[in-house]
């Protein structure tokens, strides 16, 4: 199982329908997707910024932002199957499709480690994937990515949230980051003996 994070900011980008393509065509049993919240949590960042509510509203607006992403998602592409819960992504697997996670089950009454800004779905992917056991995370980004970074210059460089890199330590499988435009690696990660994804 592969869990791999599409940031938000692809919900803009041409190379989206490419990439949910190359994940149906690839993924099928295989990989859950994790949408980022894009334009729709950053609403809830200037909401906030406006209304100076507390950061357990702001983390449910969020997380609600990346569920719309992920309808967004299923809509370009029909095939992805979507999944709300640990059970029901384990469930599309084993039938063989890819998923997309809509992420309600980390709505929250009460602050926990995850309800503020300091994770953003990029941390959410990762905690996603350590629940999981998955084999591997990819993170998809549209903005540029310095070559031979670590997952910490990364975060300091602002491409990954804050807390990432130090949830990372403990994560017992590969991290990769790639740029939106780096579809043929994506295709070669993910192609082993068992999958024919065409030309």
């Amino acid at each position: 199982m592969w869990v791999v994070k599409l940031g938000g900011s692809l919900g803009l980008d041409a190379a989206l329908p490419r990439w949910l393509s190359l994940l149906v065509e690839c993924g099928g049993g295989r990989v859950i997707v994790v949408p980022g919240g894009g334009a729709f949590a950053e609403q809830a960042r200037q909401a906030q910024a406006r209304w100076q509510f507390d950061d357990l509203a702001a983390h449910n607006m969020a997380v609600l932002g990346m569920a719309q992403t992920g309808l967004m998602m299923q809509a370009l592409s029909p095939a992805l199957q979507i999944a709300t819960g640990e059970a029901l992504l384990r469930t599309v697997l084993q039938h063989g499709r890819a998923a997309v996670w809509l992420p309600l089950d980390l709505l929250r009454e009460a602050p926990d480690e995850l309800t503020h800004w300091g994770v953003s779905s990029d941390s959410l992917a990762l905690w996603l994937a350590q629940r999981l056991h998955a084999e591997r995370l990819i993170v998809v980004k549209s903005c540029p990515i310095e070559a031979g970074y670590s997952l910490r210059q990364l975060s300091e460089a602002g491409v990954l949230d804050a807390e990432f890199a130090e949830r990372a330590r403990s994560a017992a499988f590969p991290i990769d980051v790639l740029q939106s435009t780096e579809l043929q690696r994506a295709r070669a990660l993910l192609l082993d003996e068992t999958l024919n994804c065409g030309p």
